[in-house]
């Protein structure tokens, strides 16, 4: 019998769960918000990590005794430090394919929401009863818009399809590591410079992961070079976007809205966060960090969890599907996918 702990155990795992107690093991909850501390005595004796989006710090990671892996149950991994598990031999594995189409197809839907001011509408409707046509609730065309992707890699690609084939959009992409044949794919027109593809976008949708060289990638200065007309869609991680700036560019309107599924607090409050007076503002659209989760994605992610949670604990190699140079850097207990 293994000890797993899975942490933020607000997002249901129903599947896993009950597998896993199945086979015998026993499994501890933890919930979103613990401690560094908390976490630290939970895992310190367990063969098994899962986790989502509690840091997993250096500090844990050094002080477990038989940890046999850790599974994001997810795609990011910015929370955990690979590096040191890598240091200590515990391999690192994700889930990065589960809701690529499920996070595209949010991506529209927070973009036609901007576009056709579902927000507002909704907000008078439920006032008022009804409204008439008039200037204040004209929306926009997605067709014939440029649309400007930070990001073509997985997700990307499939905006830019959906995008350009279903809502004629032009599209444009930004991404310094990929290569001509990616951009081609995707039927995206590449761009080398960031603040060129802002000042040509319409609407900017974000897709890349957080790290080092993307942490605030979009400030102060790529703000103003949007169009004044322009929104922004971030579904990826909140922190490569620099939250104060867009802010202060929303309050005083140089760009014309923005929609956001992601934040670099979480979970975000209407009071007491740096974030709270985007709740009053109609041309912003805010989501709880939920374009993931649909029946199918959810399906797809507890199966491929399992798959990997089996893998470490029956002693085999660990599958790493994610291009990730950080997993990719890992030389013990695991296999790469391709």
């Amino acid at each position: 019998m293994a000890r797993v702990v899975r942490t933020d155990r607000e997002l249901e795992l129903p599947g896993v769960d009950a597998a896993l107690r199945a086979a015998g093991h026993a499994l501890v909850l933890l919930p979103g918000g613990v401690t560094e501390d908390q976490l630290l005595a939970e895992v310190r004796d367990a063969d098994l990590l899962l986790t989502c989006y509690t840091p997993v710090t250096r500090r844990v990671i050094e002080a477990v005794a038989k940890l046999r892996g850790i599974v994001k149950y997810g795609v990011g991994i910015d929370a955990i430090d690979v590096e040191a598990a890598r240091a200590r031999g515990i391999p690192v594995a994700n889930v990065p394919e589960y809701a690529e189409e499920t996070v595209a197809e949010g991506t529209m839907a927070l973009m036609l929401a901007l576009a056709k001011k579902l927000k507002p509408i909704q907000r008078a409707m439920d006032d008022k009863g009804w409204v008439w046509p008039a200037a204040q609730w004209m929306g926009l065309d997605l067709a014939g818009k440029t649309l400007g992707l930070v990001g073509i890699g997985r997700i990307g690609a499939k905006v830019a399809r959906i995008a350009g084939l279903g809502f004629r959009m032009r599209v444009l992409a930004f991404d310094p590591h990929a290569d001509a044949a990616r951009f081609a794919e995707a039927g995206a027109a590449h761009r080398t410079e960031l603040r060129a593809l802002l000042a040509e976008s319409d609407f900017v949708s974000v897709h890349c992961v957080l790290n080092a060289e993307t942490r605030g990638l979009i400030g102060q200065r790529e703000l103003a070079a949007m169009k004044p007309s322009a929104f922004l869609v971030n579904v990826s991680r909140g922190a490569i976007v620099d939250e104060a700036a867009l802010l202060r560019a929303l309050q005083e309107r140089r760009i014309a809205g923005a929609a956001l599924d992601v934040y670099s607090q979480e979970p975000l409050a209407k009071a007491a966060h740096p974030l709270s007076a985007l709740y009053a503002m109609e041309n912003v659209i805010l989501s709880p960090h939920l374009t993931f989760h649909t029946h199918e994605a959810m399906a797809r992610l507890e199966a491929e969890t399992l798959e990997r949670c089996i893998e470490v604990l029956e002693g085999r190699p660990v599958t790493v599907k994610s291009r990730d140079p950080r997993l990719r850097a890992q030389t013990r207990g695991v296999r790469f996918a391709d």
